[in-house]
Order: C-alpha cells, then sequence, then structure tokens
C-alpha cells in the first residue's frame, strides 16, 4: 500500500511579507506539512524569502519559489515551480539540477504531463478543476514513478484527492479564507488525509 498524501502548502500572493509571518508561523506548527510554495508579487525582497525560509526549513519542510529561479540559490531556498512549458522546464533543469527542485503546474493535457515527468520533473502539479485534478492525479498515480501533486481548492476535495495515490495535496486559498483561520483549516486537511488511509 502506498504512503499517505503528504501535505504541501501554498502562500496567498505576497508583496510583504512580514505581516503575514504569524499566520504562516501557526499554519505550520498546526500540522506536518512537506513543502511550502512561496508565492511573491512584484516588489517583495530576498529579505522576505529569507525570513520564509527561516520559518520552513526548521521544521523540515521543502521552500519552494513560484516563478524566479534565480532567487532560489541566492536566498537558499529549496526549489522553483512554475508553468510548464517544454523550452523552459529544460533550462530550469539545466540550471538548478541536481541541487534543487524543479515543480511544474499548469499541465493542460496529459502529454504535457507525460513530457514533464519525461523531461526530468521532480513532480507535476495537477491543478485544474475538481474533477480533472481527480482524473489526472489518479492516472498519473497508478502509471508513473514521478510524484504529483492535486490540488484541492476546497477542504471537501482533500480526502478524495488524497485517494487517487497522489503524493502530495496541495492547500492554497482553502487555508488562508478559512474563517476558522490557516491553522484550523491544516489541521482538518491533515486529518481528512488521515481518515482516508485509514478507509484504504
Amino acid at each position: 500500500m502506498s504512503e499517505p498524501a503528504r501535505l504541501y502548502l501554498a502562500t496567498p500572493l505576497l508583496t510583504a511579507v512580514d505581516p503575514f509571518l504569524p499566520a504562516l508561523r501557526e499554519a505550520l506548527d498546526a500540522a506536518e506539512v512537506a513543502s511550502l510554495l512561496l508565492r511573491l508579487g512584484e516588489g517583495a525582497s530576498d529579505e522576505a524569502v529569507r525570513a520564509v525560509a527561516a520559518l520552513a526549513q526548521p521544521r523540515d519542510i521543502a521552500l519552494l519559489l513560484e516563478g524566479e529561479s534565480e532567487r532560489v540559490a541566492r536566498c537558499g531556498a529549496d526549489g522553483l515551480h512554475f508553468s510548464y512549458g517544454d523550452k523552459r522546464l529544460a533550462a530550469e533543469l539545466k540550471r538548478l539540477h541536481p541541487d534543487f527542485i524543479v515543480g511544474v503546474g499548469g499541465l493542460e493535457t496529459r502529454d504535457d504531463a507525460m513530457r514533464a515527468g519525461e523531461a526530468g520533473a521532480d513532480y507535476l502539479l495537477f491543478d485544474g478543476d475538481f474533477d480533472e485534478t481527480l482524473e489526472r492525479a489518479a492516472w498519473w498515480a497508478e502509471i508513473f514513478e514521478t510524484p504529483c501533486v492535486a490540488l484541492a481548492r476546497r477542504l471537501e476535495e482533500v480526502g478524495p484527492l488524497a485517494a487517487t495515490g497522489a503524493e502530495f495535496v496541495m492547500i492554497g486559498e482553502a487555508a488562508w479564507s478559512d474563517p476558522r483561520g490557516p491553522a484550523a483549516a491544516l489541521r482538518e486537511a491533515a486529518a481528512r488525509i488521515a481518515a482516508e488511509d485509514v478507509a484504504r
């Protein structure tokens, strides 16, 4: 039997990181998070990345940056995430492998996913609507070895997506918009994954 899915937390798009750090700290302490995707808007500083790294990495959470490969090594992140394009993937793999993680999303077709996996991406993110993500994650997890991430847009989607065999379930807006706060949302997401694992 495969291992249960792990949580991959994505931040909102941030221009100012300092005001966000208390909520992030609370979320990371609430449940076991494997990876954190930091999404930065224009004007965010390298110090912002380092501040988030100082929260994530001592907790053994891999910190990935969305979009900006130049900052990955400079700021001590663990890897890069971006929307798939075959030429860009080849360039980023050449630049960052084997020292850093390279993950891709925005995979519009099964063929895109297979090409990205064959090219050497470290993981694939399926981030379409729920039905599409459910189908793609189940298809990929059954056949291929490259890890996949399934995006849950609502907490109710976490269990079914974990049941596909995906190695990771990504939580983003579903956590940050929860009226109970992100910590409660992460605890619920972890509980849903655990319940799904018991059911298997």
